[in-house]
């Protein structure tokens, strides 16, 4: 996200802590599964996606104020066309060292990973260019790029006619995808153009619902420079809510029922289903409401303002380090010392920092951790 002046330290700070959390979660180590999901049935890449769509909001919903409806739209799309060659990047990355790596090593998880690679080269190759295939950890940027193309309309909509139809159509595809409406569409395109990518290639996050997340994110971004306070009708049953979800996460598991597909289904992250819906916004309920008071009481996290100011490259440096870990050390399946994995946790989370800390040093880059350290808390 471009630098502003009216920029929100403790945005960038959460931010930065979702990316820690993804790092944690997807660096093959003893240490993935059980920091999954720490604060109930909600994941850091539900917070990312949210707090990457509130930014944006403010940021070109306030372009377009200032500026007009094409500076806004003409800002957007540059920021989806810099996340196309990011992706574009990493997939090169990931098609031909990377695999190769993973055979030469005979490492699973990066062959299972690269699957319908191995399976079908140039289906693979052409699908991923046009963000159809997008192959597990490769498959977060081509739907943030895919809602990035799609926000300018959706603002220009909601600052001129309102977000109430917006809302309402972005609800409407959320509870089709419940109903299977995605799988229908694909086996429709499938049927019409013989498209070879299979469903479950076309990557975990099912764009249909993720959408309305982003959304949500955008019109509360928009409408207003601080969040309205939390009236008590709704903090009453979000603090119960999120504490049962929260002691059920982490007295089951990550599976919440395995023997009722019914419960997983209503809790599925993929599709993002009604109970983890009301999950995730009991939490960032509880986050309105305690936020003030967090920012008065606790130390600036200087480290996480730094890597959420630098996401986009702090995000990709974390995928790439994530794809050479699998290549060399394996999957989590493989058995290692506790304290080998700790040592791949401290050089993953090294190299996020001196990423971040080399692009900061750009010019027109966010202001260094020193210049924040010198402003104090007082800055918004």
């Amino acid at each position: 996200m471009p630098h502003t002046p009216h920029r929100r330290w403790e945005l960038d700070a959460l931010r930065g802590l979702m990316l820690v959390l993804m790092t944690l979660t997807h660096m093959p180590t003893m240490f993935s599964l059980p920091s999954g999901q720490p604060f109930g049935f909600v994941s850091a890449a539900e917070g990312f996606v949210f707090l990457s769509a509130f930014m944006a909001g403010r940021v070109y919903g306030r372009r377009a104020r200032s500026e007009g409806l094409e500076a806004m739209q003409t800002a957007f799309h540059a920021r989806a066309l810099r996340l196309y060659l990011c992706q574009l990047g990493l997939l090169l990355l990931a098609f031909t060292l990377i695999a190769w790596l993973g055979v030469h090593n005979r490492q699973g998880g990066v062959t299972g990973l690269l699957e319908f690679f191995f399976t079908d080269p140039r289906s693979a190759v052409v699908g991923a260019a046009l963000l159809l295939h997008n192959p597990p950890l490769l498959d977060i940027l081509p739907l943030y790029i895919v809602l990035m193309l799609v926000s300018p309309w959706l603002l220009r909509v909601g600052l001129r006619r309102g977000w109430g139809g917006v809302l309402a159509v972005s609800g409407l595809l959320w509870l089709g995808e419940q109903w299977g409406l995605g799988r229908a569409l694909y086996d429709a395109a499938v049927s019409l153009t013989g498209l070879p990518v299979p469903y479950k290639d076309m990557g975990a996050f099912h764009w249909l619902a993720w959408q309305a997340l982003w959304v949500a994110g955008l019109w509360l971004g928009a409408r207003a420079t601080t969040l309205p306070r939390v009236p008590t009708w709704l903090l009453v049953p979000a603090v119960p809510y999120a504490l049962v979800m929260l002691l059920w996460r982490h007295m089951a598991g990550q599976d919440p029922m395995p023997d009722v597909p019914a419960v997983a289904m209503l809790l599925d992250k993929w599709s993002l289903g009604p109970l983890r819906v009301l999950n995730f916004a009991s939490v960032f309920v509880l986050l309105v409401w305690a936020g003030p008071w967090l920012v008065r009481v606790l130390p600036r996290p200087l480290p996480l303002e730094l890597l959420g100011r630098q996401s986009l490259p702090v995000f990709c440096a974390h995928i790439v380090i994530a794809l050479f870990t699998l290549a060399f050390f394996g999957s989590t399946q493989v058995v290692r010392p506790w304290s080998t994995d700790v040592v791949l946790l401290a050089g993953a989370f090294a190299g996020l920092l001196a990423v971040a800390l080399a692009m900061e040093g750009r010019p027109g880059a966010g202001r260094s951790p020193a210049v924040l350290r010198r402003s104090g808390p007082q800055v918004r």
